[in-house]
């Protein structure tokens, strides 16, 4: 943990892999242990704390940038379900009592000597039934705006 300040900054915490001078870097695993026959697995939790006055902090989950070869791949992923459904993978933007809520932005990569990257939103398959369904909507506005 990092040290408490009652006047300044608290203190930071680190988590570094070793670096590969002639090949790869380290690997920084973070999980939790399985269960036991009636449990749940455990949970992991990121979480920035609460601000009394300014911003809230920020979480930021990215690769390094190649200078020859590919960027690396972000992936988040929920677990699959052999007797239930599968995972849910839920991103929402925050709420806002005073100004306009926060916002949800997913784009595709520049492209600067090629195509740009894109964007694809797909349902999952059906193999013993329907697929799933795409849903894109405005909410409903309030008294004095449009959806």
């Amino acid at each position: 943990a990092g040290g408490v300040s009652s006047a300044a900054t608290g203190g930071s915490v680190t988590i570094q892999t070793g670096e590969g001078m002639a090949t790869s870097s380290g690997v920084v695993t973070i999980r939790s242990a399985n269960s036991g026959a009636s449990g749940v697995s455990g949970m992991l939790v990121f979480s920035s704390g609460t601000a009394v006055e300014g911003n809230s902090g920020s979480i930021l989950i990215g690769t390094g940038a190649a200078t020859t070869g590919r960027g690396g791949l972000v992936a988040i992923s929920a677990g699959s379900g052999t007797s239930g459904v599968g995972g849910l993978v839920s991103m929402w933007a925050g709420k806002s009592t005073t100004l306009a809520g926060g916002l949800v932005s997913i784009s595709g990569g520049v492209g600067t000597a090629n195509t740009g990257g894109g964007v694809s939103v797909a349902s999952g398959e059906g193999t013993a039934t329907s697929s799933g369904v795409v849903t894109i909507r405005s909410a409903n506005s309030g008294a004095s705006g449009v959806s």
